[in-house]
């Protein structure tokens, strides 16, 4: 997968972590806002793989 693949999945996961962080604070479901904070970290993750394949030119 290339650099813009992996950060464009990158920032989805991490918007979508935020969203389920701030529903599971409405709805006070901690289990939801676990997922949420998972997914966020799985999104900073792909991201910095994003940037990594970005700085040494896909080769990763």
């Amino acid at each position: 997968m290339g650099e813009l693949k992996d950060k464009a999945k990158g920032m989805g996961n991490e918007v979508a972590g935020n969203a389920k962080q701030a529903a599971a604070e409405f709805s006070g479901n901690p289990r939801l806002d676990e997922e949420g904070k998972a997914q966020e970290r799985k999104g900073e993750a792909q991201n910095l793989k994003g940037e990594v394949k970005g700085a040494t030119g896909d080769k990763v």
